[in-house]
């Protein structure tokens, strides 16, 4: 009888850890997984602050920058975190300064991943980590809808990609230009007459223009800008564009030879002549920040809304050109022009109180800001002063940084 009794426990005990077994087979729920994480997080900056306050924000570092080696010349900021995730509101700028102390040199540490579709483009939700290949720094991809989730779906609007440059600053300014070049001017279409052939046209008005060199559709926003005074380059004195001046807007409202428009702005008296430019941005905001491929060297001749002391994200022109190697995108470095002052230690013949001997000494140019160039014509360009560390006038002196 012991004998049975221990075959049937051995039976019994057997039974029940297949039982057991299969429970823990049936038990695990599927996970899917797009992408395989990374082994170390790193220090990711995952709170709201958006890049340039992140930039700003950071703590002194215990650390010291990456010197400058023969494979790149970008200089990693000390602050720089190991990853970053992109908030709604940044810019390239923004991003680049975070993990670079000279920001222009983004392009030399950017790695694009080949397996994600148009890899330039970073979006609101992305992480970007920062790691060494070879000893070298490079800042990585991860899209932000790589995650660990459950096997169903949710679907939301993808978020527009980040911009180089704020948007709206650069909008504002294009829809409304203040400097024309002389192809612009030479391709616009213009003002004939008014419907009553009013010598001044203002609010309210249906105008007449030609020039068009493509049909025109129905309800086209226009603006209307009077061609002014020339403006002179201040080293050599060539003519580098003209004076635009705003004087209204409207929208048309038949197509033909000419086309018949009804303005609907009017910031001053328009007269036949003035030339019409498109309302809103024409210029594309995908470039990446990088220096110069040559030697440059201007000077600011003009800012957008006329103010004397110009400030971060002021637009502003610049006497230099496609003629002279500028492209969009490239960033120039902003100088106070030193003065020239009197060392009244050297007086020669003259009495202590007295000037007039005096040695004539100019103080160096001191850097006081960072510019970005996002339009270039031939012999001028369109920029936004990105950073400004001290007072920036018109004829401070801009060149490579």
């Amino acid at each position: 009888m012991q004998g049975h009794q221990l075959i049937a426990l051995t039976l019994a005990a057997a039974l029940g850890a297949g039982c057991q077994s299969n429970k823990q087979m049936a038990a695990p729920v599927p996970v899917v997984t797009t992408q395989t994480e990374p082994t170390e997080q790193g220090t990711v900056v995952g709170d709201d602050r958006t890049a340039m306050e992140a930039a700003v924000d950071a703590g002194p570092s215990a650390g010291s920058p990456l010197p400058e080696t023969a494979q790149t010349r970008a200089v990693i900021n000390p602050n720089a975190p190991d990853s970053y995730v992109v908030k709604r509101g940044d810019t390239l700028w923004g991003i680049s300064k975070v993990f670079l102390r000279d920001p222009w040199f983004w392009p030399e540490i950017w790695q694009v991943n080949p397996q994600i579709q148009n890899p330039h483009l970073i979006y609101p939700g992305d992480t970007l980590r920062l790691v060494y290949i070879d000893g070298r720094p490079t800042i990585m991809l991860q899209r932000g809808d790589f995650a660990r989730v459950l096997p169903r779906v949710r679907s939301q609007p993808l978020e527009g990609s980040v911009t180089s440059i704020p948007y709206e600053t650069v909008a504002a300014f294009m829809s409304k230009p203040s400097v024309l070049s002389a192809e612009q001017i030479k391709n616009a279409p213009y003002v004939l007459a008014t419907r009553d052939l009013h010598v001044a046209i203002s609010d309210g008005d249906t105008v007449y223009a030609r020039g068009f060199t493509a049909p025109v559709a129905l309800g086209t926003h226009y603006n209307v800008v009077h061609v002014g005074e020339a403006l002179r380059d201040p080293d050599d004195n060539r003519v580098v564009g003209y004076d635009g001046i705003f004087t209204g807007a409207g929208h048309v409202t038949r197509d033909g030879d000419p086309v018949t428009l009804v303005l609907t702005e009017s910031a001053r008296e328009s007269v036949a002549g003035d030339k019409l430019f498109v309302g809103g941005v024409d210029v594309a905001l995908d470039f990446i920040p990088s220096a110069p491929k040559s030697k440059v060297t201007g000077r600011i001749m003009l800012v957008s809304n006329g103010v004397s002391v110009i400030g971060q994200y002021e637009v502003v022109v610049i006497n230099r050109g496609v003629s002279d190697g500028l492209a969009p995108g490239n960033m120039l470095a902003i100088y106070q022009t030193g003065e020239v002052v009197a060392d009244t230690e050297n007086k020669g013949f003259l009495n202590s109180t007295s000037r007039l001997g005096s040695t004539k000494v100019k103080l160096p140019d001191e850097r006081n800001g960072t510019f970005m160039v996002f339009k270039t014509f031939d012999h001028l360009s369109y920029g936004l002063v990105m950073e400004a560390t001290n007072i920036i006038r018109v004829g401070d002196r801009v060149a490579n940084p």
